[in-house]
């Protein structure tokens, strides 16, 4: 496969519309959905995917698809989305399959996109948040460096979720 961006494991590209199968395996899983919203329909998931695909042509980023390098099988996502562009400050998210839970392949993601986050966008903070239910969120991203700052509603939740902050060095 042909990756924009790599990590000693993993390999990022671009979503496509034929990655509707991927993304329904990924989004379409109770055990992915289940803190970010519930358990997403193949409607919504359809949805997703396209919305992924339009921040990309719209703003240059979108949270990618994630392959293993040794046998590119889809993992999961990460990347980007925009949060509050006029500040430079945009919102970094993860989400595994289960397969690939505990593995350190979140904190090699996340370590990936913000790299570029810093260097190719030059972004000038990045912001992340969690359901409040998922420490094991909250300690990737006290791992990856974020500081604690403040709880924001999600609405897809409809709750306050822990929210932090990482500045650019």
């Amino acid at each position: 496969m042909d990756y924009f961006l790599k990590s000693a494991r993993l390999g990022f590209r671009c979503w496509r519309p034929e990655d509707l199968t991927l993304a329904i395996e990924l989004w379409g899983d109770p055990a992915v959905s289940a803190l970010i919203g519930g358990c997403f329909t193949p409607e919504m998931v359809r949805a997703r995917l396209a919305k992924e695909i339009e921040q990309m042509k719209e703003y240059g980023m979108q949270y990618w698809p994630l392959f293993l390098l040794e046998s590119d099988r889809h993992v999961g996502c990460a990347g980007l989305r925009p949060y509050r562009m006029e500040a430079g400050v945009y919102e970094l998210g993860v989400h595994l399959r289960p397969a690939f839970w505990k593995r350190g392949l979140a904190k090699e993601a996340g370590s990936a996109v913000i790299e570029y986050a810093f260097s190719t966008l030059n972004a000038k903070a990045l912001f992340a948040g969690h359901h409040p239910a998922n420490q094991a969120s909250r300690q990737l991203l006290l791992r990856l460096g974020f500081i604690p700052a403040q709880d924001e509603r999600y609405p897809p939740t409809g709750l306050m979720h822990p929210s932090y902050l990482l500045p650019k060095a």
